[in-house]
């Protein structure tokens, strides 16, 4: 064996190793603070209800009991053993299942299948796997009944319109847990005080998330660390000092027993028990952030042993101080150490909302990307790892909506309520997709996938049907948001659906247009123009109505379509298309600019530049046949003297200062297009967008029409310009204004 080989793997390992830990510790910072800080309200959540009069060892053991196994069975085996293996290329959530139900299976409504991306690599990772009898029934029962996929489609939405409800209440609930501890100590307090300190906290912690993921998981990890090892430790000392039997409450027969002495009341107090795993679905959701391996090592060597002994040390102090149920996790600390934990509780309820605030931003960047959210602006915060983003409308807009819940409820026990029923409906709805993805991408057996379900959605089942008990004592808020939030996404999408078939419809022949060439009197003018429609082949209408009236077009166009696809990411070396429209005297092109719904969009230079070497690249090859060519990234060949001699060849190089980068343009046997592009380049680049005015058809219903005219439009109105969300220089840009009835 050489020893520089092994000298080279021992670092490659090393190296992994090192990145991997580091990933798990920054995870403790953003992925485990939610689920961390749940000890602070989950016993007084469960007694606060009809339980109260079933203050006995048995029900205390009971509850004990519930959330050990709650625990063990949803976020460890459930997220940890299972739905992390079910990431799209590294990437998680709601819309992560969903992408590959689009792809693998072909269930989507998003995105219609395309010649054109089948040579992604992403959409072909994987071996293919031999269809099974089951798969085929699914597959076939979707292709039949088109209404499915759209229910599939309206469960995504659900579940993601949950996940940002869960961003407006993790942030209350757990900060003003915390803060109430202050109340143990000074009893005459009143609770506008605490509200009023819970508020500073939640201002203060969404003005840090501009800071990005990184810096913020750096910061919050250490707050997070010495909280599990706190609670840890004052668990053990409660359970050694207090009741060292509490121990055999990990047994499930308490958990019998709980329900058989409880009865009715032990039921309705699960709506306060599922908080023990309010965080778990941040796991996956921020699993784009880190890696599979760093969230498993984090959560199963010191997250999940550190909450079961934080809870079996309160269970066991309230064995013995049963009138202290409804102030159960200060009560139980020592008196020594009350005023830091106090303090570390604090600070670690900041990084429990940083958990779900962070996914809340990824979900959403998910949606916007596959024209199911409104344009917003999203920041990249990390060169380095890819999904850690900010979006500061979407930040701004949590904080209102966290401080009106705060000012609103006030009270820990009603904001439960809701978020038991918002955190709970995720899960489900993460379930549910499951089993489609066993079935239908994994190809296991379906004993298999029935056996997840029954396990696991009987559980959760049954912990929803508690929730939605208590929708009349504030259960009703995440309900009601999700509604709003449900009716948004789909009006957009359908919105932009139609806007998109119209552009479809009513797109123009382009030997049409040109044989009107002379009569219209139309002159190409210097410069390259970049036409951006929603149109693959074919002229748009925008543009037909602009040479109609302005008889004048650039002397190279580019047809530009920007496609947001179901994949993560596009490899960069596969982003661009480029085929030829017409003769070759015409020097139209067709670009299909393709891009991962977690892709950063390159500046306006780069993309400028990128463009225009993916256009030099295809007529150095010789396309001129219509066939499309993919640019791939390639670094500079040097030519050879002999090269250089018996070619006829030339370099132009146009730089951009501010980018950096440079375009080269070699030809042989085709130098005078690439001639004719070097020129077109000096003279400059233009875009041209549609500004239009999305409107429905006057014999449309009511319903179309508020959908439509008032809705959509007011979202259009309101969310970022396209130019600005592509990044298109406003003194570049010409805007065709027109009205589409759709």
């Amino acid at each position: 064996m050489d020893p520089e080989a092994g000298s080279v793997t021992r670092e490659s390992r090393l190296k992994f190793y090192k990145a991997t830990l580091c990933l798990a510790y920054q995870s403790f910072g953003v992925v485990y603070g939610d689920l961390s800080s749940s000890p602070l309200y989950v016993y007084k959540s469960t007694f606060s209800g009809s339980l109260r009069l079933h203050e006995e060892d048995d029900e205390i053991l009971g509850v004990l009991s519930l959330v050990f196994w709650t625990l063990t069975l949803i976020p460890l085996c459930k997220y940890i053993i299972f739905v992390l293996g079910a990431d799209d290329n590294g990437e998680g959530g709601t819309f992560a299942l969903y992408s590959l139900l689009c792809r693998r299976a072909k269930l989507g409504l998003l995105s219609a299948s395309d010649a054109s991306d089948d040579d992604i690599s992403a959409y072909n990772s994987g071996l293919p796997r031999k269809e099974t009898v089951a798969s085929s029934i699914l597959k076939e029962f979707f292709d039949k009944y088109h209404s499915s996929r759209i229910v599939l489609l309206l469960l995504v939405l659900l579940g993601t319109s949950m996940v940002i409800g869960d961003g407006i209440l993790t942030p209350s609930m757990s900060v003003l847990s915390a803060v109430n501890g202050i109340r143990i100590k000074a009893p005459s307090l009143h609770e506008n005080y605490t509200v009023f300190i819970a508020g500073v906290i939640l201002v203060g912690l969404f003005a840090l998330q501009h800071f990005g993921t990184r810096s913020v998981g750096f910061l919050f990890a250490p707050i997070l660390l010495a909280w599990l090892f706190c609670i840890s430790f004052i668990g053990v000392y409660n359970t050694i000092y207090w009741n060292p039997h509490v121990v055999s409450a990990l047994s499930p027969y308490y958990v019998y027993n709980f329900f058989k002495k409880a009865g009715k009341d032990g039921w309705s107090s699960l709506g306060g028990i599922v908080l023990c795993i309010t965080g778990a679905e941040a796991m996956f959701a921020d699993l784009g952030h880190f890696s599979q391996l760093s969230i498993r090592i984090a959560f199963t060597v010191i997250v999940y042993p550190c909450l079961v002994l934080a809870y079996m040390g309160e269970a066991a102090y309230l064995s013995k101080h049963k009138e202290d149920l409804q102030k159960s996790f200060y009560k139980a600390i020592p008196e020594v150490v009350f005023w830091p934990v106090f303090i570390i509780a604090t600070l670690a309820t900041m990084v429990g909302s940083q958990a779900i605030i962070s996914g809340t931003f990824s979900v959403i960047s998910q949606c916007r990307a596959l024209k199911c959210f409104p344009r917003v602006k999203v920041v990249h915060t990390s060169n380095h790892i890819h999904g850690q983003i900010y979006i500061p409308e979407v930040n701004w807009i949590l904080m209102v909506l966290c401080l009106a819940v705060l000012v609103g409820y006030r009270d820990t026990d009603t904001i439960g309520n809701a978020y038991g029923l918002a955190v709970i409906t995720v899960m489900l709805v993460t379930t549910c997709l499951m089993f489609l993805v066993i079935v239908m991408v994994w190809k296991r057996n379906i004993l298999g996938a029935l056996a997840f379900v029954i396990v696991f959605g009987s559980v959760e089942l049954f912990y929803f049907s508690a929730c939605l008990a208590k929708v009349h004592k504030g259960g009703w808020f995440p309900l009601v948001l999700s509604l709003i939030l449900l009716s948004t996404m789909c009006i957009w999408h359908y919105g932009t659906l139609k806007k998109q078939a119209y552009e479809l419809n009513n797109r123009v022949c382009l030997d049409m247009l040109l044989s009107m060439g002379t009569n219209l009197g139309i002159n190409r003018v210097p410069g390259i123009g970049l036409i951006y429609s929603n149109v693959a082949t074919g002229v748009p209408p925008m543009f037909a109505h602009f040479v109609t009236n302005f008889p004048a077009f650039h002397r190279i166009l580019v047809f530009v379509m920007v496609q947001s696809l179901t994949v993560p990411k596009v490899p960069a070396n596969q982003r661009f298309v480029i085929s030829r429209i017409g003769p070759t005297e015409f020097r139209l092109f067709q670009c299909v600019v393709r891009y991962g719904y977690k892709d950063q969009r390159n500046d306006t230079h780069d993309f400028e530049n990128h463009l225009i070497e993916t256009v030099a690249e295809f007529l150095r090859n010789g396309n001129n046949d219509g066939e499309a060519f993919r640019w791939e990234t390639t670094n500079q060949q040097q030519s050879s003297p002999s090269d250089d001699v018996t070619a006829s060849s030339f370099e132009n190089v146009v730089s951009s200062e501010s980018s950096k980068k440079t375009v080269r343009f070699r030809g042989v046997g085709c130098s005078k297009e690439l001639e004719d592009l070097r020129e077109a380049r000096e003279s400059g680049l233009a875009y041209m967008m549609g500004s239009t005015c999305v409107l429905a058809c006057d014999t449309s219903s009511y319903l179309k029409k508020f959908a439509i005219n008032i809705v959509y439009g007011f979202l259009r109105q309101n969310c970022r310009h396209p130019a600005i969300a592509l990044g298109v220089p406003h003194t570049s840009l010409i805007e065709v204004g027109m009205v589409y009835r759709v």
